[in-house]
């Protein structure tokens, strides 16, 4: 992106957010918007704070993340008004003093206390709709989070401006650049810990900057689907790696997956090839008007498929999804929306009242069953997993007769497979964050 371009991104894109706030503020019969940046969190008979996450209410706005007790006002017809923390501290590093493309656009005022900043908040507090945690609260400015304020801006964030994807671009390519390296470390034969030392070093992030924390598991550790253990000590061999990490740029999150195989793991690596052409063909379906939740049912289609020609399975692939093979091997959703939070909400919203779309039967753990439209940005993560639990729970089925347990056993050691892409929905063709951003890394 042209450095020259990011100043009128950003302009259209903050008065995009003023709109739709103001559109929300009507919906609730409220006169203003008031958002806390957040404060930190006590750990629990401790003295020291919980690492700081910022509401992504407020990021929607500024390109800010490390602003903890500060507040964004938002009146129709004014300019916004940023009431920005920065504290006379010396036993902390202080927020630097605002600068940048975006600060023209404010009314700032710096405040040195938490409670200086409630002379510069709305005087009628009953008259405002306030998000936040409820630890963010100043006096009477208290967080009330009114459901259908709420509901608005939730439905519409799935449609990110220019701006954002822009954003996002920038994410996709430190964590394809942080990806490369973690591969590196795998095929050096570090631990776990190593390649998440590696991965946090390439893309110039600690653990409590990026968006989620890092799955890194070698071998059997890749059949669960949350790991994140990250074991100090290497296996004897390395024979597979799934990792699942990702990047922050200016408050926006990209979220990749990719799955390796030792050089001497042949049989897995024809495996992953063959999810990976599958992934493929999906992210090439998502398009303005595709149903999500049938995407999902198509990778399974897809998956089982994979599963017959690989002869792990003996019945057609349409039996396998029919029977609960497919889910045994493909377990969760095909993705979800991601930008200000690597999950987004209203993943499942029908529209902004709140109301929901259900996940087809069957199928609990899919986050998103919109149609998804211009400007949604969606993950694709199909994956194939050998997971001892289901494995064992399918074998007292009828359907076991159908499985090659003999061979699924020669697999147990690789845990399992999953590749995930960030994709644009366009008018056209979908524009994929994540392979983009791999093919313009420097060979």
């Amino acid at each position: 992106m042209p450095e020259h371009q990011l100043p009128s991104l950003y302009a259209a894109h903050l008065t995009e957010v003023a709109a739709r706030s103001t559109r929300a503020l009507e919906a609730g019969g409220f006169d203003r918007l008031v958002v806390a940046a957040g404060r930190p969190h006590p750990a629990f008979l401790d003295d020291q704070d919980d690492p700081f996450r910022i509401n992504p209410h407020f990021k929607a706005w500024v390109p800010l993340t490390r602003v903890p007790m500060s507040w964004l006002v938002h009146t129709p017809g004014e300019r916004p008004r940023l009431v920005y923390h920065q504290p006379h501290d010396y036993w902390h590093v202080v927020p630097e003093s605002p600068a940048g493309y975006w600060v023209e656009h404010f009314d700032v005022v710096i405040v040195r206390t938490p409670e200086e900043a409630r002379q510069h908040l709305p005087a009628e507090p009953t008259r405002c709709a306030i998000i936040g945690e409820s630890n963010a609260g100043i006096g009477d400015m208290v967080p009330n989070n009114p459901r259908v304020v709420l509901d608005y801006l939730h439905y519409h964030r799935a449609f990110k401006t220019p701006y954002e994807i822009a954003m996002m671009r920038v994410a996709s390519k430190i964590g394809a650049r942080a990806h490369v390296a973690a591969q590196h470390a795998f095929e050096r034969g570090e631990s776990e810990f190593g390649i998440h030392l590696a991965y946090c070093a390439a893309a110039g992030q600690g653990e409590n900057e990026l968006p989620y924390g890092n799955i890194i598991a070698l071998n059997e550790h890749g059949a669960v689907l949350h790991y994140m253990e990250l074991h100090r000590n290497a296996p004897a061999h390395s024979d597979s790696l799934l990792i699942d990490a990702g990047a922050n740029f200016h408050g926006y999150a990209c979220d990749i997956t990719r799955t390796h195989a030792a050089a001497h793991a042949t049989e897995f690596q024809s495996l992953i090839a063959a999810v990976d052409k599958v992934q493929r063909m999906l992210c090439s379906r998502v398009r303005a008007g595709k149903d999500y939740a049938v995407l999902h049912i198509e990778a399974h289609d897809a998956l089982a498929g994979v599963l017959v020609e690989q002869q792990f399975v003996r019945c057609s692939a349409e039996a396998a999804v029919a029977n609960g093979i497919s889910s045994v091997f493909f377990p969760h959703g095909l993705g979800h929306g991601i930008g200000l939070q690597v999950h987004e909400v209203a993943g499942l919203a029908r529209d902004e009242s709140g109301a929901e779309i259900a996940r087809p039967t069957g199928h609990p753990y899919l986050r998103l069953t919109r149609t998804l439209a211009p400007g949604m940005v969606t993950t694709i993560e199909p994956g194939i997993y050998f997971i001892p639990m289901l494995l064992d729970e399918l074998r007292t089925k009828p359907a076991a007769r159908d499985v090659d347990f003999e061979r699924v056993q020669r697999f147990l050691h690789f845990g399992g497979i999953r590749i995930e892409d960030d994709v644009v929905v366009t008018q056209g063709e979908p524009e994929n964050l994540t392979r983009d951003a791999f093919a313009a890394l420097p060979l």
